[in-house]
């Protein structure tokens, strides 16, 4: 008699979290590093935070954004938190910004490369779409890296048909006012750039995802 009332409590409590679920919503996980933690910045003036507000203000508001971005993560980091984030999330679409610290580190890029692969694969494996960001690294790394670090984006996207946005930091990294003392991480006055480096490539992946308008 017990076991058969603590069932029906459970069932009766599982169909109660169901129906407060909102019908048709959608989810976009982030999987980044500080440059989508909000490091240095206050977290409703980071580009997350404004995402969401442009999502709400241009009728995408049944999207929800899980920011699952560390500061200081790195590829190998992401690929090993990735498994448990799409189990509990579920997205229908992921943004994948991460490789900065690999090369800031100074790691192989091939290595990189395989781990944001393998990211990429994930995702797709479990229904999602995948939007790439891609970062490069500053000239005092030489050439050859730099050239190889480069192409890791590129070449995954191509591969595997994720979008692809070429350069995270492209219109930032060189504006005065615009990155913190650091040289790495951008400013407040950043952050509206970083999300519309981002939005003309998300932009058509909400509308042609199921649940977007």
């Amino acid at each position: 008699m017990f076991l058969r009332s603590i069932t029906f409590y459970l069932l009766t409590l599982c169909s109660l979290f169901t129906i407060a679920v909102p019908a048709g919503a959608s989810t976009l996980l982030i999987m980044g590093d500080s440059l989508s933690a909000s490091y240095g910045v206050d977290t409703e003036k980071a580009w997350v935070s404004l995402l969401r507000q442009r999502l709400d203000r241009e009728g995408f508001s049944q999207w929800t954004v899980a920011n699952a971005s560390i500061s200081g993560e790195t590829t190998d980091g992401g690929l090993r938190r990735l498994p448990a984030l799409l189990e509990q999330h579920e997205p229908e679409v992921v943004i994948i910004e991460l490789g900065g610290n690999d090369g800031l580190r100074g790691f192989p890029p091939n290595v990189t490369q395989e781990n944001l692969a393998r990211m990429t694969e994930l995702s797709q494996a479990a229904g999602a779409r995948v939007l790439l960001v891609g970062m490069q690294m500053p000239p005092n790394y030489g050439e050859r890296y730099t050239r190889a670090f480069a192409a890791i984006y590129p070449t995954i996207a191509e591969n595997s048909g994720a979008e692809l946005v070429p350069f995270f930091l492209d219109g930032i990294y060189n504006r005065d006012g615009f990155m913190q003392d650091d040289g790495i991480h951008p400013t407040a006055a950043g952050q509206p750039q970083l999300l519309d480096n981002v939005w003309p490539h998300l932009h058509p992946m909400l509308q042609n995802t199921t649940g977007a308008n």
